[in-house]
């Protein structure tokens, strides 16, 4: 891990904690099973992040043309326009910017850019787990995969106590493993986001 990385999920652990007391009494939640079958998959267009890999072809240009990776500023260096804010973005949204970007260098381009590796989504996974902590998990995997990643549960665990708090969400989502661990469940099909945070009661 580099230390840019070792720093950003210090920093996600330490504001991860501050809701393990929150997470003291049931408080407030919806089950998962309840989610609009759009809220359990997350995004309907995936949004290019710090890390991922993509691919940019502009047609008949291969010097143009080539693999690169949005760096932690969220920007991918182009040749001709530089640095391009790509992260927030879809792979379409991006393509358009381009074309409309070196129009001032290659006549009537024609652009397409195409996602080859997602980074991995940072997360954390807190509470009556083996071995609470940040982890790096594929994204769009479910919970059942993070808890994995942390170990499994501890013996003291509530197998029907298994929370998510995501950012900007206004309630936390509740889950049993007996769901998470059903095929087919709206639980077992939840997407994990980066940012996510999973608290085991």
């Amino acid at each position: 891990m580099s230390p840019r990385t070792n720093r950003a999920a210090a920093g996600l652990l330490a504001a991860a904690c501050g809701v393990i007391t929150a997470c003291a009494d049931l408080g407030q939640y919806v089950w998962a099973d309840s989610l609009p079958e759009t809220a359990q998959k997350g995004p309907a267009e995936y949004m290019l992040e710090p890390g991922d890999t993509i691919f940019v072809r502009v047609f008949n240009q291969e010097g143009v043309s080539g693999r690169t990776r949005v760096r932690p500023d969220g920007r991918i260096t182009i040749p001709f326009v530089n640095d391009v804010p790509a992260a927030g973005r879809t792979t379409h949204e991006l393509a358009a910017s381009l074309q409309v970007l070196l129009r001032d260098f290659i006549n009537q381009p024609v652009v397409t850019v195409s996602l080859e590796e997602s980074a991995p989504a940072q997360l954390s996974v807190l509470g009556e787990v083996a071995k609470p902590g940040v982890y790096a998990v594929e994204r769009g995997q479910g919970v059942l995969r993070a808890l994995a990643a942390a170990g499994g549960l501890t013996e003291f665990a509530h197998k029907d106590r298994i929370f998510l708090i995501r950012p900007g969400a206004k309630q936390r989502i509740r889950f049993t493993l007996q769901a998470l661990s059903s095929p087919g469940t709206p639980s077992s099909r939840f997407a994990l986001q980066q940012g996510d945070v999973v608290v085991v009661q």
